[in-house]
């Protein structure tokens, strides 16, 4: 966290104290009851003791940035006028990067591709074990994913010294994501442009293995069809 140039973490009020803070952040577009916070913060919260406990919470979020920033009394919201969110800025390229997959402006996608990418990398809140925290994860695992498609898609149409990328991209779903297909498409295409055909067949025979093993299936008739395509070049 950071505000005018100043680092805030050390300010918050202990480990509790950023969790809250990261759960207000990632509901902020809405109210949340002290019930909620409670389970966001501890495993089976007493309610006797949820007041005494979350008062003082709130009160330090309200020191360090402001009694305007934390609103509501049985709910609360926080108010961050302006304020740059990673996960949000991900949430938003992603979109614009798939929007400019699907409509060939390549030149376009490649940065938002990489915002999404970057940002959903990081690890969220690193160490913590909640329910809501592994929400956030297999959300930013997904974008991760998806990232990395538009990024594979993207590199592999400009070409060039782009190449090199699409394959790393393509590698990297393949690991992520073993059971979609589209990783492997993109490897053995990028493969097979930077003259390594026999590689990218390889690719398909891994794709082959994988799936006969895990599911009892076929590749689908459009890996099929990269696949037969490359032995047009063979």
């Amino acid at each position: 966290m950071e505000r005018d140039g100043h680092q805030l973490e050390d300010a918050l009020p202990g480990r509790q104290g950023r969790l809250l803070f990261a759960y207000l952040v990632v509901n902020r577009h809405r109210s949340v009851d002290r019930d909620e916070l409670a389970e966001a913060l501890w495993r089976d919260p007493d309610p006797a003791s949820v007041e005494s406990r979350l008062n003082p919470l709130l009160s330090k979020l309200r020191r360090v940035f402001g009694t305007t920033a934390v609103e509501g009394r049985s709910a609360v919201r926080l108010r961050l006028d302006d304020a740059w969110v990673d996960l949000e800025v991900a949430a938003a390229a992603i979109h614009r990067a798939e929007s400019c997959v699907a409509q060939g402006e390549w030149t376009e996608a490649w940065g938002p591709a990489l915002t999404a990418l970057f940002v959903s990398r990081r690890s969220f809140l690193p160490g913590e074990d909640a329910l809501w925290i592994e929400v956030v994860r297999r959300e930013l695992a997904q974008i991760q994913v998806r990232a990395l498609e538009c990024y594979a898609a993207t590199a592999l149409t400009l070409g060039g010294t782009e190449l090199a990328a699409a394959v790393r991209a393509g590698g990297q779903l393949t690991e992520l994501a073993p059971l979609r297909e589209s990783g492997y498409r993109y490897l053995m295409r990028a493969l097979a442009a930077t003259g390594n055909v026999a590689e990218a067949l390889r690719v398909y025979g891994e794709l082959c293995d994988r799936l006969r093993e895990q599911l009892g299936v076929s590749p689908s008739t459009a890996s099929r069809a990269v696949y037969e395509s490359l032995l047009t070049e063979t």
